[in-house]
């Protein structure tokens, strides 16, 4: 069973709901991602989802467009990031999930990076750009190392599509709250509820909400649809504008604490 599994299995039992907390890999640099990724697990966070930074991005909207671009200035590759989580392994078995475009899976090599990933600690994927239907390779790759391949769905999302993914997804079912890029938003959108509720019943997988989670009302208001949130631009954007290293840790750490309290 792998570690995400075994996460949702323990916070069903506690009638409790996931927090996932996003952050940008090497943004500022890969030490720092190192500290916050202690920070958002002091907080509270049962899953970190680790964003590979890369230069032409899918999903993102403009605040971890920002934060991606802080990363690859500073140097970080998918390689250092592999290297990261094999240092984050050493005090934490916190789920670790990254999300990446499939342009630097395919560069690096899909079969290799698999189990490099997997041997520093990695237990899921997230790749928004890479569908089922051309993922069949990959979810070998995947798989064979162990590694949870999470699938998204939309709002757009058809009855067919949504019993297509519930069936290949692994780990848990990423539901995007709304059409779009990430971002900052005020409340949910429309038809959320309606949507999780069919996609729920298509499938025993975890469904979580994530974009435009941000702060605490929303995220109290998403996990009482859905199994758990995504928090990404919101705590991305704390990062960013904090004065200094301890202000971002404190900061971090607070408003972490404060979403998953919102999920009680």
């Amino acid at each position: 069973m792998s570690r995400i599994t075994e996460t949702f299995k323990g916070l069903k039992s506690e009638n409790k709901k996931a927090l996932v907390a996003f952050i940008t890999a090497g943004d500022p640099d890969i030490p720092t991602t190192l500290d916050i990724f202690k920070a958002a697990e002091e907080g509270g966070a049962d899953i970190i989802e680790l964003g590979v930074p890369f230069s032409d991005p899918l999903a993102d909207g403009p605040v971890i467009q920002a934060s991606a671009q802080r990363a690859l200035k500073s140097g970080t590759t998918l390689k250092k990031i592999i290297q990261l989580v094999s240092e984050i392994r050493k005090t934490s078995q916190l789920p670790i999930v990254l999300m990446t475009s499939y342009n630097p899976v395919w560069v690096y090599g899909p079969q290799q990076f698999a189990k490099d990933a997997q041997e520093a600690g990695v237990d899921g994927m997230i790749i928004p750009d890479l569908p089922p239907e051309e993922a069949e390779e990959f979810e070998v790759d995947c798989k064979s190392s162990g590694l949870d391949l999470i699938y998204l769905l939309a709002p757009t999302s058809t009855p067919d599509r949504i019993s297509l993914i519930g069936g290949k997804s692994s780990g848990f079912i990423y539901y995007v709250s709304l059409t779009g890029t990430t971002g900052v938003r005020q409340g949910l959108a429309e038809g959320v509820e309606e949507k999780v509720t069919s996609i729920k019943n298509a499938t025993t997988l975890p469904v979580l909400i994530g974009f435009g989670i941000s702060n605490p009302e929303d995220a109290r208001q998403a996990a009482a649809i859905s199994d758990g949130v995504i928090v990404g631009s919101a705590l991305v954007r704390l990062i960013e504008e904090a004065s200094d290293a301890k202000e971002r840790l404190n900061q971090v750490r607070e408003f972490v604490s404060q979403m998953k309290q919102a999920l009680a």
